[in-house]
């Protein structure tokens, strides 16, 4: 990464949802910052006007499986369905796996499509045993320039999420970091 531009990648999992989302968009609003959106494909069929608003806002999407599979928990074939399935209401080259839990046979039949994307910081915010502070302090204690880190756009998330997000991003951009897209 260039030292002299520090950047974070910030992604959210599990979305779209009416709940969560409007306010993580008009969140980014507010900062005027980008970030990325590691879509659930039968959450982009009931909500496709949130996700659509996602597009709208200028952020980019990524391919988080129809319905949010453990890759571990199914064969190859039913897995690469399911992320087929997730890719005919999506347009991205990007995909995540949910739980980062992938076979390497999984894996090799998708990085010929796909950019597989990890992260190397976790937020979290969706453990019930992590208190919101806590949940801002590892974020901003393990991200460091050209981070790509993971908070989640969905209920179990929400509590830790409203309190760290707005931290977190002004913690970095008080330090000059740039919020980019991948």
């Amino acid at each position: 990464m260039n030292k002299h531009e520090p950047k974070i990648f910030l992604t959210f999992d599990d979305g779209p949802i009416p709940e969560l989302t409007p306010w993580i968009l008009d969140l980014l609003k507010k900062y005027q910052i980008k970030a990325t959106f590691f879509c659930v494909g039968e959450n982009i069929d009931k909500y496709p006007d949130i996700f659509n608003h996602i597009i709208k806002d200028g952020h980019q999407v990524g391919n988080h499986t129809y319905n949010h599979l453990k890759g571990w928990n199914v064969t190859t074939n039913s897995y690469i369905e399911n992320v087929m399935k997730c890719q005919t209401a999506i347009t991205s080259n990007l995909f995540r796996p949910p739980y980062g839990k992938i076979s390497k046979s999984q894996h090799k039949i998708l990085v010929r499509h796909f950019k597989v994307v990890f992260w190397d910081v976790l937020s979290y915010d969706y453990d019930s045993f992590t208190s919101p502070e806590e949940c801002l302090k590892n974020c901003i204690h393990y991200s460091r320039n050209g981070s790509i880190v993971v908070f989640h756009d969905n209920l179990k998330a929400e509590h830790n999420l409203k309190y760290t997000l707005p931290l977190f991003i002004e913690h970095f951009l008080n330090l000059n970091y740039k919020f980019d897209l991948l």
